[in-house]
């Protein structure tokens, strides 16, 4: 694999922290995103879902690509489905950002995206990252400055998973080929319900956390008023019913396999993100 690796959503999350890593082991990196602004000296691409004649500049001297739907798109199967028919045609290794769980039902669009990856013949990885410790210092930023974190999660577990972890997967994957055709659900070392979390916050943030468990409607009318578009606030409450369920406190091994070392604790998280939740 000599060809250079295209990143798409690399001004996110998941992405930045990824460009980071190739860009380290000395990789080729296109930065794709809708600004087609350079990350970390990469050499940035415009892409956009939208627009598919964005999908041939972008893949242009590319042998490997990332590809995740950034937040805000609600349309995976849609979105996501022309992409991976464009890497497979250019024979392209596609590492798919999944959702975790998914494997469960053959109807759930991220499902039918990971199929139809499968049946591509391109060579592939997939990874089911679950909820992210992230979410802390982004979308319930809010809740956590305001020391009341009320999201519709019940009494559910999550083995929340540090976005780094997730990028140091997905260079594992991206940068040999022992993955390939494999699926990995990456996760935390451990579960915790959200009133466990808001604890582990607390004492990074230096006030008290609350946890308050509210139902969709709440949850949707919250965000709302935060600016979310009701679309993705209606998507976000319904992946809620996992949590609620107890599905997303599975605890895997699959970072260690990829990356050779155990994902960060949530408290970890909190210690080196305390800055961004304590803004």
């Amino acid at each position: 694999m000599s060809g250079k690796i295209l990143v798409l959503g690399a001004t996110g999350t998941v992405g930045t922290p990824l460009v980071a890593e190739l860009m380290a082991a000395g990789a080729t990196v296109k930065a794709a995103s809708r600004t087609g602004r350079p990350v970390h000296a990469a050499e940035g691409t415009v892409f956009d879902f939208a627009n598919p004649a964005s999908f041939g500049p972008a893949f242009e001297d590319v042998d490997r690509a990332y590809v995740l739907l950034p937040t805000g798109y609600v349309q995976s199967r849609e979105l996501l489905i022309p992409v991976i028919d464009a890497a497979a045609t250019r024979g392209v290794k596609v590492v798919l950002q999944s959702v975790f769980g998914v494997d469960a039902d053959d109807s759930i669009p991220y499902r039918q995206v990971e199929l139809a990856l499968e049946r591509s013949g391109t060579p592939h990885v997939i990874l089911r990252p679950n909820w992210f410790a992230d979410n802390f210092h982004t979308f319930w930023k809010a809740g956590v400055a305001g020391g009341r974190i009320a999201v519709p999660a019940g009494t559910g577990r999550t083995s929340f998973i540090d976005a780094r972890d997730i990028a140091a997967s997905a260079a594992a994957a991206l940068s040999s080929n022992r993955f390939d055709g494999r699926a990995f659900n990456l996760t935390g070392p451990a579960a915790f319900g959200y009133a466990e979390a808001a604890t582990i916050l607390a004492d990074v943030v230096g006030h008290p956390v609350e946890y308050l468990p509210v139902d969709d409607a709440a949850f949707v009318g919250q965000l709302g008023a935060a600016g979310v578009p009701v679309e993705y606030a209606s998507f976000l409450a319904s992946i809620f019913h996992p949590v609620r369920e107890g599905w997303t406190a599975t605890v895997t091994s699959d970072v260690e396999t990829l990356t050779g070392r155990a994902p960060r604790s949530l408290a970890t998280y909190a210690r080196d993100h305390a800055a961004e939740l304590m803004a």
